[in-house]
Protein backbone atom coordinates (compact mmCIF):
# COMPACT_ATOMS: atom_id res chain seq x y z
CA UNK A 1 0.00 0.00 0.00
CA UNK A 2 2.52 2.23 0.97
CA UNK A 3 5.82 1.74 -1.02
CA UNK A 4 7.43 5.35 0.30
CA UNK A 5 7.58 6.92 3.10
CA UNK A 6 8.61 10.66 4.37
CA UNK A 7 9.97 10.99 7.93
CA UNK A 8 10.23 15.64 9.16
CA UNK A 9 12.94 14.80 11.36
CA UNK A 10 13.64 18.00 13.49
CA UNK A 11 17.66 17.68 13.94
CA UNK A 12 17.30 20.50 16.21
CA UNK A 13 14.99 18.22 18.44
CA UNK A 14 15.85 14.56 18.14
CA UNK A 15 14.13 13.36 21.20
CA UNK A 16 11.39 14.96 19.86
CA UNK A 17 11.75 12.93 16.99
CA UNK A 18 11.66 9.77 18.34
CA UNK A 19 7.96 8.68 18.55
CA UNK A 20 7.40 9.35 14.74
CA UNK A 21 10.70 7.75 14.04
CA UNK A 22 9.85 4.24 15.52
CA UNK A 23 6.19 4.56 13.90
CA UNK A 24 7.67 5.46 10.52
CA UNK A 25 10.32 2.41 11.10
CA UNK A 26 7.09 -0.07 11.97
CA UNK A 27 5.41 1.07 8.92
CA UNK A 28 8.63 0.99 6.56
CA UNK A 29 9.22 -2.73 7.83
CA UNK A 30 5.34 -4.01 7.67
CA UNK A 31 5.06 -2.24 3.64
CA UNK A 32 9.18 -2.85 2.63
CA UNK A 33 8.84 0.46 2.15
CA UNK A 34 11.80 3.33 1.40
CA UNK A 35 11.81 5.86 4.19
CA UNK A 36 12.86 9.62 3.14
CA UNK A 37 13.95 11.65 5.63
CA UNK A 38 13.74 15.67 5.81
CA UNK A 39 14.51 18.38 7.58
CA UNK A 40 13.63 21.61 6.67
CA UNK A 41 15.83 24.48 7.35
CA UNK A 42 13.60 27.74 8.10
CA UNK A 43 14.63 30.10 5.61
CA UNK A 44 15.90 33.27 7.29
CA UNK A 45 13.16 36.29 5.89
CA UNK A 46 16.21 38.53 5.40
CA UNK A 47 15.68 41.65 3.32
CA UNK A 48 17.69 42.29 0.00
CA UNK A 49 20.40 43.84 2.51
CA UNK A 50 22.94 41.53 3.23
CA UNK A 51 21.65 38.78 0.97
CA UNK A 52 24.78 37.26 -0.19
CA UNK A 53 25.87 37.11 3.36
CA UNK A 54 22.70 35.36 3.84
CA UNK A 55 22.96 33.07 1.43
CA UNK A 56 26.02 31.76 2.32
CA UNK A 57 24.54 31.03 5.97
CA UNK A 58 21.86 29.40 4.46
CA UNK A 59 24.12 27.28 2.23
CA UNK A 60 26.03 26.92 6.03
CA UNK A 61 22.95 25.94 7.33
CA UNK A 62 21.88 23.00 5.01
CA UNK A 63 25.30 21.59 4.97
CA UNK A 64 25.07 21.11 8.64
CA UNK A 65 21.53 20.02 8.44
CA UNK A 66 22.18 17.27 5.83
CA UNK A 67 25.66 16.17 8.48
CA UNK A 68 23.21 16.06 11.25
CA UNK A 69 20.21 14.21 9.70
CA UNK A 70 23.16 12.16 8.17
CA UNK A 71 24.56 11.87 12.08
CA UNK A 72 21.17 11.23 13.02
CA UNK A 73 19.94 8.54 10.66
CA UNK A 74 22.98 6.19 10.96
CA UNK A 75 22.41 6.30 14.81
CA UNK A 76 18.67 5.77 14.53
CA UNK A 77 17.36 4.42 11.25
CA UNK A 78 17.83 0.40 12.12
CA UNK A 79 19.53 -1.77 9.27
CA UNK A 80 16.82 -3.64 7.93
CA UNK A 81 15.38 0.02 6.57
CA UNK A 82 16.35 1.70 3.16
CA UNK A 83 16.11 5.35 3.94
CA UNK A 84 17.15 8.33 1.69
CA UNK A 85 18.52 11.58 3.29
CA UNK A 86 16.95 15.16 2.47
CA UNK A 87 17.05 18.51 3.45
CA UNK A 88 15.11 21.78 2.43
CA UNK A 89 14.93 25.37 2.90
CA UNK A 90 11.56 27.37 3.40
CA UNK A 91 8.54 26.90 5.76
CA UNK A 92 8.43 23.74 7.09
CA UNK A 93 5.04 22.51 6.24
CA UNK A 94 5.45 24.22 2.57
CA UNK A 95 8.61 22.06 2.36
CA UNK A 96 6.85 19.13 3.84
CA UNK A 97 4.36 19.19 1.30
CA UNK A 98 6.40 19.98 -1.41
CA UNK A 99 8.71 17.07 -0.73
CA UNK A 100 6.21 14.94 -0.68
CA UNK A 101 5.05 15.46 -3.93
CA UNK A 102 8.56 15.77 -6.06
CA UNK A 103 9.39 12.32 -4.82
CA UNK A 104 6.02 10.92 -5.30
CA UNK A 105 5.61 9.73 -1.95
CA UNK A 106 2.83 7.96 -0.69
CA UNK A 107 2.49 8.85 2.91
CA UNK A 108 3.92 11.13 5.41
CA UNK A 109 4.60 10.86 9.55
CA UNK A 110 4.78 14.07 10.95
CA UNK A 111 5.09 14.40 14.73
CA UNK A 112 3.10 16.29 17.43
CA UNK A 113 2.81 18.32 20.29
CA UNK A 114 0.71 19.37 22.62
CA UNK A 115 -1.25 22.44 21.36
CA UNK A 116 -0.73 25.58 22.74
CA UNK A 117 -2.71 28.67 22.11
CA UNK A 118 -1.02 30.17 19.65
CA UNK A 119 -1.25 26.68 17.47
CA UNK A 120 -5.16 27.26 17.44
CA UNK A 121 -4.25 30.40 16.21
CA UNK A 122 -1.73 29.90 13.81
CA UNK A 123 -1.64 26.50 13.35
CA UNK A 124 0.83 24.27 14.01
CA UNK A 125 3.42 22.37 10.71
CA UNK A 126 1.33 18.79 11.44
CA UNK A 127 -1.77 20.08 10.76
CA UNK A 128 -0.37 22.71 8.15
CA UNK A 129 0.46 18.96 6.14
CA UNK A 130 -2.36 16.66 7.21
CA UNK A 131 -4.83 19.91 6.16
CA UNK A 132 -3.14 19.95 2.47
CA UNK A 133 -1.04 17.44 1.48
CA UNK A 134 -2.67 15.12 -1.09
CA UNK A 135 -1.03 12.32 0.63
CA UNK A 136 -1.92 9.98 3.51
CA UNK A 137 -0.82 11.43 6.64
CA UNK A 138 0.02 9.77 9.97
CA UNK A 139 0.26 12.45 12.85
CA UNK A 140 2.08 10.87 15.92
CA UNK A 141 2.01 12.35 19.36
Amino acid sequence: MFKTLLLAVDVNAPAGAARSAEAAFSMARAEGATLHLLNVVPDTGMAIVGASMAADSMKNALVAAQSELEGWAKTNVPNDITYKVHVAEGTVYDQIIRTAQTLDIDAIIVGAHRPELKDYLIGPNAARVARHATQSVFVVR
